[in-house]
C-alpha cells in the first residue's frame, strides 16, 4: 500500500453534491471552530459579566482607592484569564482544572495590581484582595454553572464530534468503548479504519458494548470523513505501515479534521514526562510513575496520623456499630481477611462483619464473579447457597460502616487512606495472569478508597477497567489527585454495590 493511496480519490460525497446541486455540509474544522468560538464567547461573557459585579461592588464599599485601580484589576484578571488559557476549546471538560485556573488566575492579576498600587499610589490594598475575593467567587459560580451546561451539551449526541478510529485492535476498542462510557468527552465514535480488524468474538472479549462498524481501510480516508461528517480522528495502534499513517495524518489536515494519537507505551506515560531533542527527532523520558520515594513516604505518613485522628473521633460511631453487630450476629465482631498489599505482601484485612458464617465454610459471596474474570476456569472456592448477608449488614454495607476498622489498618501501616483496594489472595493469585498489568496495581499500599471506586468501579464489576484505573491512579499520583478521591468517596457511598467486597 503506497502513501499515494490515501489521497489518490477524490472525496465521493462530494461530487454527489455537487451533481444533485446540493448545499456541501460545514468542514469539520469550521463546525469545530464555530463551537469553539462560541464556547469561548460564553464563558468570556459570563466572566466579564462576574468581575465587573466584583468591582462595582468593592467600588462602592470605600475601599480607598480611585474606580480606576478596580477597573485595572478586572481588566488585569481578564488578561490572566486569556494568557491562562482559560478560554482555549478543552477536549475534556474538567470542573477542578476550571476552578485551578480561575483561582490561579486571579491570584496573578491581583498580585500584580496589588504591587502597582503599593509602589505608585501607595494605598492599602485591602480593596483589590476584596475584590480578588469577590470576583474568584462569582467567577467561579458563574464558570461551574457554565460547565454544567456544557456537559449536557456534550452529552446529547447530535452536538458530540462524530470520530473516526483508525485501528479496530484492541486498543483501539478500548479506546470506543471509553467514548461511549464518558459522554462528557464530546466525541462519540461512529466506526473504524481497519483493513485487519478484529473479529466479532475477540472485539467482544475486550468489553465493546455495541458493535461498531469498519468503515474501510485507509485509503477510504476522504469518502468516509465526508460521509460520516467526521470531526475527529484517532489513531489507535494501527498496522498500517508507518508512512501510511503519516500520510493519513496529513490528509486528516488537509480536510480540516482534528487528530488525535495514542501514544505507544500509553500504559508508562502518566504526567512525569519530559521531552529531549536529537536533532529533529524527539525523545521522551518516562519518570517513574509511582512517584519519588520521599513523597511517597511522607503520604504514608500523613495517612496514619489521619487515620489515628479519624479512630478517635469515630469512637462513638465505631461503639455503637459494634454493639448492633454483637446483637445481631454475636461474636465475633470483627472480620478478619488476608488481603494483598504492596508489593505483594499480604495482611489481615478488618472489616465489621455482615454475613453469618465463613467464605471457608460457606463459599464467596462472588466466586460466580471471579470464575467469569476467569474465562469460566475453576476458583477455588465454594459458591453461596444463599445469601448469608443480615439486615444490619445489609445496612452497614450500604453506608460502608464495615469498612471502619481498616483505620487501624491505615494505622498499622498495612494499606493507606488512597489506593487500590486489597484482593483476596487466592482471588489475586489467579488474577495475575488472566487480567492485563493487574500486578502492577500492587506497586503501591492499598487504600481505603481509590479512583476506581469513585468511579463507580466496585464490587462484581468490570475487573479489567478497575486494574486500568488503578493504574492510572499510580501513574498520576499527587496529594491533589488524593484529595480529590477522598472529597469524591462521600457521595460514591450512596451509589455503592452491596455486594461490594
Amino acid at each position: 500500500m503506497s502513501e499515494q493511496a490515501v489521497t489518490a480519490s477524490p472525496p465521493v460525497g462530494a461530487v454527489a453534491d455537487a451533481a444533485l446541486g446540493r448545499q456541501p455540509v460545514a468542514s469539520p474544522a469550521r463546525r469545530r471552530s464555530r463551537r469553539a468560538t462560541t464556547w469561548a464567547a460564553g464563558r468570556a461573557l459570563s466572566d466579564v459579566m462576574a468581575l465587573v459585579i466584583a468591582a462595582l461592588v468593592v467600588a462602592g464599599s470605600d475601599s480607598g482607592l480611585t474606580g480606576g485601580w478596580h477597573a485595572a484589576a478586572t481588566a488585569a484578571t481578564l488578561l490572566a484569564f486569556a494568557a491562562g488559557g482559560a478560554y482555549a476549546s478543552p477536549l475534556r471538560l474538567s470542573a477542578s482544572e476550571e476552578m485551578r485556573r480561575v483561582v490561579v488566575s486571579s491570584a496573578v492579576a491581583s498580585t500584580a495590581v496589588s504591587t502597582a498600587v503599593l509602589l505608585l499610589a501607595d494605598r492599602s490594598v485591602d480593596g483589590i484582595v476584596l475584590q480578588w475575593a469577590v470576583a474568584t467567587a462569582l467567577v467561579s459560580a458563574g464558570r461551574l454553572a457554565f460547565h454544567g451546561l456544557g456537559q449536557l451539551r456534550l452529552a446529547r449526541p447530535e452536538t458530540a464530534g462524530r470520530t473516526l478510529i483508525v485501528g479496530a485492535g484492541r486498543v483501539g476498542h478500548l479506546t470506543a468503548k471509553r467514548m461511549l462510557e464518558n459522554r462528557a468527552l464530546g466525541m462519540v465514535p461512529v466506526g473504524f479504519l481497519d483493513k485487519d480488524p478484529l473479529l466479532g468474538g475477540e472485539q467482544r472479549a475486550f468489553g465493546e458494548r455495541r458493535s461498531l462498524p469498519v468503515l474501510g481501510a485507509s485509503w477510504d480516508l476522504e469518502r468516509v470523513v465526508h460521509e460520516q461528517e467526521i470531526d475527529h480522528v484517532v489513531v489507535a495502534f494501527s498496522t498500517a505501515p508507518h508512512h501510511v499513517v503519516l500520510g493519513l495524518v496529513r490528509n486528516c489536515w488537509k480536510l480540516g479534521v482534528d487528530v488525535l494519537v495514542v501514544p505507544r507505551l500509553y500504559e508508562v506515560e502518566g504526567r512525569r514526562h519530559a521531552v529531549e531533542h536529537l536533532g529533529a527527532l524527539p525523545l521522551i523520558r518516562l519518570h517513574d510513575g509511582e512517584g519519588v520515594g520521599w513523597q511517597l513516604a511522607v503520604k504514608y505518613a500523613i495517612d496514619r496520623i489521619i487515620a489515628a485522628i479519624a479512630l478517635v473521633a469515630v469512637a462513638p460511631l465505631f461503639a455503637a456499630v459494634t454493639l448492633a453487630v454483637l446483637v445481631a450476629m454475636g461474636r465475633p465482631v470483627l472480620f478478619r481477611q488476608r488481603r494483598v498489599g504492596r508489593d505483594g505482601v499480604e495482611f489481615d484485612m478488618l472489616k465489621f462483619r455482615t454475613m453469618l458464617g465463613t467464605p471457608s465454610v460457606d463459599g464467596e459471596a462472588d466466586a460466580s464473579w471471579a470464575s467469569l474474570i476467569l474465562n469460566g476456569g475453576p476458583v477455588a472456592v465454594q459458591p453461596p447457597s444463599d445469601d448469608r448477608r443480615t439486615p444490619v449488614g445489609e445496612l452497614l454495607r450500604r453506608l460502608s460502616l464495615d469498612e471502619l476498622p481498616q483505620l487501624w489498618n491505615v494505622v498499622r501501616g498495612d494499606m493507606s487512606l488512597v489506593g487500590p483496594r486489597p484482593e483476596r489472595v487466592h482471588y489475586a493469585k489467579r488474577f495475575a495472569d488472566a487480567v492485563y498489568r493487574y500486578p502492577d496495581r500492587h506497586r503501591v499500599k492499598s487504600g481505603l478508597t481509590g479512583w476506581a471506586q469513585i468511579h463507580g468501579l466496585r464490587g462484581e464489576t468490570s475487573l479489567a477497567d478497575r486494574v486500568e484505573w488503578d493504574n492510572y491512579y499510580i501513574e498520576h499520583w499527587s496529594p491533589w489527585l488524593d484529595l480529590r478521591i477522598l472529597l469524591r468517596t462521600l457521595p460514591a457511598i450512596f451509589v455503592r454495590p452491596t455486594n461490594d467486597s
